[in-house]
């Protein structure tokens, strides 16, 4: 994302074939900006690493920086950003003066969401430009397209971060959930290991209905039929611990986990997940229970040789190191 936020302009080769556009004229070339004085950039008499702009991207940026400096709010100033933007969408201060510029003119924020969408479809993983969308629906209190763009950025990447982030600001700030459940299953269709999806069903529970007994029944359920499926889906392992830390005896002791670790230990499953789960459900009860230390420690010792050795070797030192752990804190 860092990559993504800069601020250097696009690559040269892309900026010399615009300079070649018949129909392109430079800012210092218009009439119409005569009463301007552009502003070059300053970056001392002897800089590190000299950026080779191209003569269209000095051109535009030496005149945006000339506006900003008069504080300038006209429709040319207007255009003179879309012009910027083209060139380096993800820079921030342009950004920034062009919603100051929006404001002045009272220009229309419909047009605007339209401009910022194709520019989202060119750049859909930019901060910058989904940040200013969200201004936009701030400004408009109109959430209505939000929903579908998510959607239709999220086809093409699942796991587009800067799109999970702006579905669950719409979501949560014009409460938006009724349906939420049914998008995150149908994804989760699609890829059973998406994991930004269960981040997202862990997000819908924990917004709407919480995380009563009947929830975490339904929750378990859920993640349970998962497992089943595919045993080596960490994400499904990793949103069932999330809901059993709601439950109040931890990890041990509701009915559908119970089911699904007989379940795996009939089948004879290796799953590394699964075997990491059984330590720490070893280890919750010999925290909880001094009596149980004698018999439990062993066989959690026991599981993570086999981890170390056979079911996961390549993170064989970890596995090591939570058998020195447990045995240190539970031998004695």
């Amino acid at each position: 994302m860092a990559g993504e936020a800069s601020k250097e302009p696009l690559s040269d080769s892309s900026d010399e074939c615009s300079d070649q556009e018949p129909t392109w004229i430079y800012y210092r070339d218009r009439p119409e900006w005569n009463d301007v004085v552009p502003v070059e950039l300053n970056e001392g008499p002897f800089p590190v690493v000299a950026i080779a702009y191209s003569e269209r991207f000095k051109d535009i940026f030496n005149y945006f920086r000339a506006i900003v400096l008069k504080n300038e709010i006209s429709e040319r100033a207007f255009e003179l950003t879309s012009d910027a933007l083209e060139l380096n969408p993800a820079n921030y201060t342009v950004w920034q003066y062009r919603r100051t510029v929006l404001k002045g003119l009272e220009k229309s924020i419909q047009k605007e969401l339209t401009f910022v969408r194709r520019i989202i479809e060119d750049h859909p993983k930019n901060y910058q430009v989904w940040h200013h969308r969200r201004v936009l629906v701030e400004w408009s209190g109109d959430p209505s397209s939000e929903l579908r763009l998510t959607e239709i950025v999220l086809a093409q990447d699942a796991k587009n971060y800067h799109a999970w982030q702006h579905r669950q600001w719409v979501l949560d700030t014009f409460k938006l959930f009724d349906h939420e459940l049914e998008f995150v299953e149908r994804l989760l269709e699609d890829d059973i290991r998406n994991n930004s999806a269960w981040n997202q069903r862990y997000f819908v529970v924990k917004q709407t209905s919480g995380f009563s007994e009947d929830i975490i029944s339904r929750e378990l359920t859920f993640s349970v039929n998962s497992i089943k499926k595919v045993c080596n889906n960490e994400s499904a392992w990793n949103y069932l611990r999330g809901i059993l830390a709601h439950y109040p005896s931890g990890l041990n002791g509701h009915p559908v986990v119970e089911e699904l670790c007989q379940f795996l230990d009939d089948n004879k499953s290796e799953s590394p997940y699964y075997f990491a789960f059984l330590v720490d459900r070893m280890e919750e009860l010999m925290q909880s229970d001094a009596s149980k230390r004698q018999v439990l420690l062993p066989k959690a010792d026991e599981i993570l040789q086999v981890l170390a050795t056979k079911v996961d070797p390549i993170r064989r030192e970890y596995w090591l190191f939570l058998s020195r752990y447990l045995n240190s804190q539970f031998a004695n």
